[in-house]
């Protein structure tokens, strides 16, 4: 098989001078238009299934797709893509799959490395999983590092379009948390599973309250619940937050939706660095995305944003007779 990673040519600065002002909710959404207006419509719009996604199951023709991509090269295969992570997350990786997929090798050293990173990837390649599992590994055994706020608080936020699609990654880290604390147990290595949490339209007010008290270290939400919790008293559990993952992130970048959680994560942004954290690291997930350039300077705004794009090509056969 073979393996794309970053290249010199992948890692593009995506650096846009568009979204200079979002201290309003109208000055963001007049830059999102301003950005994505004449290629809008090359933007899918609709949500594409995300069923699976810890599975690395690989047809023979999904497998052949993974060719060259715009934005990187193919090189052999990387035999150490896994190193990046404790001895408990490669033993359980090893004994739950045969291998990382494309899309998780060329994004794991991108995301260990702090970096802004947008992940096109096809449904099914496991990018959910490659987006969490750098930072499962790091709350689980990792000591908090210079500028960390060691507080109890939510460290990593899934932001999610759909309530339904947060319901099921909740679910799916339930396994490889599991699973690596076993390993862990094996090793004889201390391991604290994190903590997840969920927040959404549908999470009753008692439990809202439960979140505020004792915060998760992974809250899965919507960006319409973002927005509330930044807006209210709860927001005093995010100034500790060190990643956001934007799953799905097409069908926001063209949309209201999208301006509204662009100023959100500005918010966020400056509510954790007055609070003397580092930036949030932001990491961006879809399957159908394009531009990549757009949908890029979309999920940084005015930061450096690398892309990583192991999107799967379609092979055509086309006759004239």
């Amino acid at each position: 098989s073979t393996w794309i990673r970053p290249s010199d040519s992948m890692r593009r600065i995506i650096s846009e001078t568009a979204g200079r002002e979002t201290s309003s909710r109208s000055a963001m959404r007049a830059w999102i238009t301003s950005i994505s207006s004449s290629r809008s419509s090359q933007i899918a719009s609709q949500y594409s299934s995300n069923a699976g996604w810890n599975s690395l199951e690989r047809s023979p023709a999904t497998e052949a797709s993974l060719g060259p991509c715009p934005l990187g090269t193919v090189a052999g295969v990387d035999p150490s893509p896994l190193t990046l992570f404790s001895a408990p997350v490669r033993e359980w990786f090893a004994t739950s799959f045969p291998e990382p997929t494309a899309a998780q090798a060329a994004a794991w050293p991108t995301i260990a490395a702090g970096q802004n990173t947008l992940l096109c990837a096809p449904t099914g390649s496991g990018k959910t999983l490659a987006a969490f599992l750098w930072a499962i590994d790091r709350l689980g055994g990792a000591p908090a590092g210079p500028g960390e706020v060691t507080r109890p608080g939510v460290r990593v936020l899934y932001v999610s379009p759909l309530r339904a699609l947060a319901v099921d990654v909740e679910k799916n880290l339930r396994s490889p948390l599991r699973g690596i604390e076993l390993a862990a147990e094996r090793l004889g290595q201390a391991f604290r599973a994190p903590t997840i949490g969920v927040r959404t339209g549908d999470t009753s007010a008692t439990e809202r309250r439960a979140l505020s008290r004792t915060p998760p270290d992974v809250l899965i939400t919507t960006p319409e619940s973002l927005f509330l919790m930044l807006t209210s008293a709860a927001r005093e559990t995010l100034v500790g937050v060190q990643s956001v993952i934007v799953d799905e992130i097409h069908a926001l970048a063209p949309t209201k939706r999208g301006a509204h959680l662009a100023l959100s994560l500005e918010r966020l942004d400056h509510l954790v660095t007055a609070a003397g954290g580092p930036p949030v690291q932001r990491i961006g997930l879809s399957a159908t995305q394009r531009p990549l350039e757009v949908v890029a300077g979309f999920l940084g705004g005015r930061r450096p944003v690398t892309i990583v794009d192991a999107g799967a090509k379609k092979a055509f056969d086309l006759r004239v007779e």
